[in-house]
């Protein structure tokens, strides 16, 4: 092979070629032994050698010095690794000067069977060198500030854009620290880092600060700073280098970012429109202005929650009454506020923006002059504070959410010397649109919860009365506003016989809907225990209607897409009866009632739980036991209990510890007791009930046992005429008489023995007629020409109220009348 190629001239200068370019590179084949087989123009060009004079020769022939074989041959196993081989090689120009020519040799390949190598080499390449004038401008006109510091971190060098950022001339920085000339940049902070430079020879790189210049003393800058040891011929350290830019717009990029970012984490956490407007406030100051003013119009105050529209924002004739509900300022008590917080005022926009609200759009006020006209024509005291407290620039932004005018935000700067520009206002608008849409979820949840807790309390008695049983005293306490109103209630039911039912339930879920569910299963509480059903038997029906409600509510769910379901509830029912003090319960699911009797520890009876009613095919037990004058008896629900600890039986104890000091009325010690238990507001509903029990005595209970025969009703009627008498209530004999007789006359015709008679002197004067039979009367309207049938319709006429109620042995019917 003569030539490998094509190549440049011989005569084209080295200089001048293009230090990339492969083209020219000198070429050659060796064999396995030495020889070379092939040989290029660029490599004649390069060394001097024809073709002829070297094809066929050893290629030792061309080194500079004397060959080194075992070298050759270590190049040789390199290369047919496949990895091949590159170095430095001195090879002899023809005219008998050495080449430092650089030199790479390819993994070997076949000719003819016969193993080669290709070998390609150029002249070491002389690079551009920079020059003094070069250098020069680089240093001192390069972007980056750049100084040295000696030993002593005295500056000794710096180039033009150093003295330019910081302000001060290089004849007064040469020769002087950081830390004596710009006190204002950290500087203690900076020759910190640059000894630990010094002592470790570690650079540090791209530390940020932020600080004031001479350069530009009214604005605050960001520098990214690094700095690197220098080191003598020795390789000693002998100063540092220390490289500033100025990073001040991706500093104020980055906080403007993390600050709208922190925002979303400090505005709006809870569901208060007042709280949440001042929490704007708080976040603003100092972070983003000196000075925050937040006004909210008085209908997004308003117990109506309801937000002006964009159409209608101001009054008819005038501005828009406003309420202020944010304000923070840097100074202490916000002197510079024309009014307070809570205060009402009027709609003050900047000069030339009236429609403000109207248009939506934000105000950038630069620089406020506070002797202009416009500002001191519509507002003097706004004006006159602007100028003592040096309030120059401004931003307002107005507050709307869902096609909804709320309010207004304005953003004053006093302290800080730099004004607001058009950055400040994408931030000032995103910060107001997230607080505007917090109040306005606040403002609805506000009528919501208002209006639930409003249903609630109409739903819940005004009074409660226990008559001649009980003495009753009772504590409701809704939820806060983050948990919303709940669907506790309870209830205090007057019974025949002077007998008393109590209730207290729990209807599961928050808002309007719960409140409804309590008002309808109170509703149908009242209904069954007027039925003078058992407990057992009262909550199985109950369980039934939550049944039934539920499907019904599931039901329209799926018509219209809603997600609220009434899902169950927990009940307690107890009735007392003072005659003998008996007092037999039932609970659903609920919290066990506390006892506390008078001579004894509080306790909790052992009644069955039994299962939440809405379940179904579950069935409910009651328990019965004796409560001795004087006792007192606590039903309540399960967030008077429940505590921080959320520990249901921890709870109940303390519940029992409060309830045990008895000492002080049933009222004061029932409002005590929540207040001691929940001392803050929480996120359920807190109802006690509390009942001191009475007995009534033989004094005013009287009974006969009335023999199955005509005769005994004559004895009866005497009996109860001559009690009526013994009482004082001579005024009710007569009719007492006639309902006796037709009582009694009805039992000895229709039922079984034994029969008894009992008047008991409570609240009202009770009636009853007791037999062995299970069926209950009914009242009939008798025709003209009956001979019978009258006698219930008699009954029904002269008392106040009659009924029959089921025991184990039989039935009681019972007739009541008013006591004059």
């Amino acid at each position: 092979m003569e030539s490998a190629g094509p190549g440049r001239d011989a005569s084209t200068p080295a200089a001048s070629r293009d230090p990339l370019d492969a083209s020219t590179d000198a070429v050659a084949v060796l064999s396995a032994d030495g020889v070379v087989t092939g040989w290029s123009r660029g490599a004649e060009a390069l060394l001097g050698h024809r073709a002829a004079d070297v094809v066929g020769r050893s290629a030792a022939r061309l080194l500079a010095g004397p060959g080194d074989p075992a070298r050759a041959a270590a190049v040789a196993r390199h290369c047919r690794a496949g990895m091949g081989w590159n170095g430095r090689i001195r090879l002899r120009h023809r005219d008998g000067r050495g080449l430092d020519l650089d030199v790479r040799v390819s993994a070997p390949f076949r000719i003819r069977e016969e193993e080669c190598f290709l070998v390609s080499a150029r002249e070491q390449r002389t690079w551009w060198t920079v020059g003094q004038s070069v250098l020069d401008g680089f240093l001192t006109r390069s972007p980056v500030g750049m100084a040295v510091m000696d030993l002593g971190l005295r500056c000794v060098w710096l180039n033009d854009t150093l003295e330019r950022f910081g302000g001060v001339p290089r004849e007064q920085r040469l020769g002087h620290r950081l830390s004596e000339l710009l006190p204002g940049l950290q500087a203690e902070v900076l020759e910190g880092r640059m000894r630990k430079v010094l002592a470790t020879g570690e650079p540090v790189t791209d530390y940020e600060y932020v600080g004031w210049s001479w350069a530009d003393p009214n604005r605050q800058h960001a520098y990214s700073t690094s700095f690197f040891p220098l080191l003598d011929a020795e390789g000693a350290r002998n100063g540092v280098c220390y490289m500033v830019q100025d990073v001040t717009e991706r500093w104020n990029a980055r906080r403007l970012l993390s600050l709208v970012s922190e925002a979303g984490t400090r505005i709006g956490r809870t569901l208060d429109v007042p709280a949440t407007a001042q929490e704007l406030a708080d976040f603003a100051v100092p972070r983003f202005a000196d000075l925050v003013v937040v006004d909210l119009l008085e209908p997004v105050l308003g117990a109506e929650g309801r937000g002006a529209r964009a159409a209608g924002a101001g009054r008819a004739g005038g501005p828009p009454a406003m309420r202020r509900a944010g304000l923070r300022s840097v100074r202490e008590g916000c002197p510079e506020a024309v009014a307070g917080a809570g205060e009402e005022v009027c709609f003050l926009p900047p000069p030339g923006d009236g429609n403000l609200l109207i248009s939506g759009e934000s105000v950038l006020v630069p620089v406020i002059d506070p002797a202009d006209p416009a500002w001191r024509a519509g507002a003097p005291v706004r004006a006159d504070r602007l100028r003592r407290f040096g309030l120059h620039s401004l931003i307002s932004v107005p507050m709307r959410a869902r096609d909804t005018v709320l309010g207004l935000a304005s953003f004053f700067r006093s302290v800080n010397p730099v004004p607001f520009g058009p950055d400040d206002v994408l931030v000032a608008r995103e910060l107001v649109e997230r607080a505007a849409l917090c109040v306005d979820n606040a403002r609805r949840y506000t009528r919501e919860h208002t209006a639930s807790v409003t249903l609630q309390r109409s739903l819940l008695p005004d009074v409660v009365s226990g008559g001649t049983a009980v003495d009753v005293a009772s504590c409701y306490r809704p939820a806060d506003a983050s948990g919303g109103a709940g669907g506790d209630w309870f209830d205090v039911i007057p019974l025949s016989g002077a007998r008393v039912g109590l209730v207290v339930g729990d209807v599961v879920g928050r808002g309007i809907s719960a409140a409804a569910s309590m008002g309808r299963l109170r509703t149908a509480v009242q209904t069954l225990a007027a039925m003078e059903m058992p407990p057992d038997e009262l909550l199985a029906h109950l369980d039934d209607l939550v049944l039934r409600l539920s499907e019904e509510e599931s039901g329209r769910d799926q018509d219209s897409r809603s997600t609220v379901t009434f899902i169950g509830a927990t009940c307690l029912y107890a009735v007392y009866d003072p005659v003998g003090g008996r007092c037999t319960m039932a609970r659903a699911g609920h919290p066990p009632p506390v006892v506390v009797p008078p001579e004894g520890p509080a306790r909790f009876p052992d009644v069955a739980a039994g299962p939440p009613l809405g379940l179904g095919d579950m069935a409910f037990e009651s328990a019965e036991f004796v409560l001795p004058e004087n006792s007192l008896l606590g039903l309540y629900t399960n967030g008077l209990i429940e505590g921080a600890d959320h520990d249901m039986e921890a709870g109940m104890g303390r519940l029992a510890q409060v309830l045990a000091r008895s000492g002080a009325g049933l009222d004061t010690l029932c409002a005590s007791a929540v207040r001691r238990l929940v001392p803050t507001p929480q996120p359920d509903d807190v109802a006690l009930l509390l009942a001191r029990t009475h007995a009534l005595g033989a004094d005013r209970v009287a009974s006969w046992d009335v023999p199955a025969e005509p005769a005994a009703v004559g004895r009866a009627r005497a009996e109860a005429t001559r009690r009526m008498t013994d009482w004082g209530l001579g005024e009710l004999a007569m009719t007492t008489e006639l309902i006796v007789s037709e009582l009694v006359t009805n039992a000895i015709r229709y039922a079984r023995s034994p029969i008894r008679l009992r008047l008991v002197r409570g609240t009202r004067l009770t009636c009853e007629v007791s037999d062995a039979s299970d069926t209950a009367p009914r009242l009939r309207h008798a025709r003209s020409t009956d001979e019978g049938g009258r006698g219930l319709f008699l009954v029904a006429r002269l008392a106040h109220q009659w009924g029959a109620r089921h025991e184990a042995d039989g039935k009681v019917i019972w007739a009541e009348q008013e006591i004059p």
